[in-house]
């Protein structure tokens, strides 16, 4: 275990680092934060930054001299770098499996070769793919290979001609056709793995999601018996197979004939910042505890929970800004505000969070209604 005072290094200043950040100084650590934004939300909370993009060379030595172990906090660092960095220091998570989770085509066909359940699918990578493409596949969803997120590099398609065109618009870029999956529920798994392959898996998380992005989460996720833990074995069946050290988020569906897996996040998520009120351990701190090689934290739920996103549009009333209640939310019992100092608003923007949490997930719900009802957030 490295003793505390040591510094850890994060790639990435957004909100996810700046949450690291914080969870690591509570365990007596310093962190250094490489990012090309000397003003992003990590870097305003950490002991220090390198301003630099993450392909720097140089900027990377220095990064690599300062730091004894290394994290990332979101999944579009370069594997490149990560390798650099994994030939003299503990990197969580490792190259491969950022590289992976990096690409759909590269993540669909993981799942499938390891027999993990997921939905039909089929990589386009020229216009003869979607020639060829099974009947079965449409209705679905035309995603992009890289990049794509909260929604974006996204098309739903009905049909091979209306694919065609969607792919030709944007430049023909590498994708992946997803057959729609008539779902019931949207949830997520966090698994952590320690670099010995002991494992900790949270409780299972459902989630709801507007214009293709995250807007709630609800702990316990509201599931048929069983259902929680077959997802939660599901999500280290993967974490397994993947060789993976660090917080993994899994997201699946909820299908009338059992689950399928979605996508993955090689870091913390969106989806578990309730871990830090609601369980024992956070998902944040055990991020820095595998960073330092300490043991794994208890991931027991202590109180129900439901996290409301609060995004940029809440500044807005129409075209006309405006300051959001926020006293209103920090009068309600049980509501806990998490804003991530980003300089300016924009709809769609994740700006913060509110976990509100409860004996029970019914007044957790309550509460979010009324948090959103504060914030003017449609629900």
């Amino acid at each position: 275990m490295l003793p505390p005072g040591s510094w850890l290094g994060c790639l990435g200043g957004g909100q996810l680092g700046r949450m690291f950040v914080h969870a690591a100084q509570a365990l007596g650590y310093k962190v250094l934060i490489l990012d090309p934004d000397a003003s992003g939300p990590a870097a305003q909370a950490a002991d220090d930054v390198i301003v630099a993009a993450y392909d720097d060379a140089a900027a990377i030595a220095r990064f690599a001299r300062r730091v004894a172990a290394v994290t990332t906090e979101f999944e579009n660092v370069p594997a490149a770098t990560l390798e650099r960095l994994a030939a003299n220091l503990p990197t969580r998570p490792g190259a491969e499996a950022v590289r992976i989770a990096q690409d759909r085509r590269r993540e669909k066909r993981f799942f499938a070769d390891h027999g993990l359940p997921v939905g039909r699918f089929a990589i386009i990578e020229r216009a003869d793919d979607l020639g060829r493409a099974d009947v079965g596949l449409f209705p679905g969803i035309l995603k992009t290979a890289t990049l794509g997120y909260d929604g974006k590099g996204q098309w739903r398609v009905n049909s091979r001609e209306q694919a065609l065109l969607a792919w030709m618009s944007v430049g023909q870029p590498p994708c992946v056709l997803e057959a729609l999956v008539p779902f019931h529920r949207e949830i997520s798994v966090l698994v952590a793995r320690s670099r010995d392959g002991a494992v900790a898996v949270w409780p299972v998380q459902e989630n709801e999601h507007r214009d293709g992005i995250l807007a709630r989460t609800l702990v316990p996720a509201r599931l048929d018996e069983g259902r929680p833990e077959a997802a939660q074995a599901l999500a280290a069946r993967l974490v397994a197979a993947l060789d993976y050290v660090g917080v993994l988020a899994v997201e699946m569906f909820v299908t009338a004939d059992g689950l399928l897996l979605n996508e993955m996040a090689p870091r913390p998520h969106n989806s578990g910042h309730y871990t830090i009120e609601a369980c024992e351990t956070s998902q944040f701190e055990q991020q820095a505890r595998i960073l330092a090689a300490a043991p794994l934290g208890a991931t027991t739920l202590v109180q129900s929970a439901v996290m409301v996103n609060v995004l940029g549009d809440v500044w807005f009333d129409g075209e006309v800004r405006r300051e959001p209640r926020f006293a209103d939310v920090l009068a309600l019992p049980g509501a806990h505000l998490h804003l991530y100092g980003k300089a300016e608003a924009r709809r769609g923007r994740k700006m913060g969070h509110v976990t509100c949490t409860a004996p029970t997930l019914t007044e957790a719900l309550a509460t979010a209604d009324a948090v959103s009802r504060a914030l003017g957030i449609p629900q």
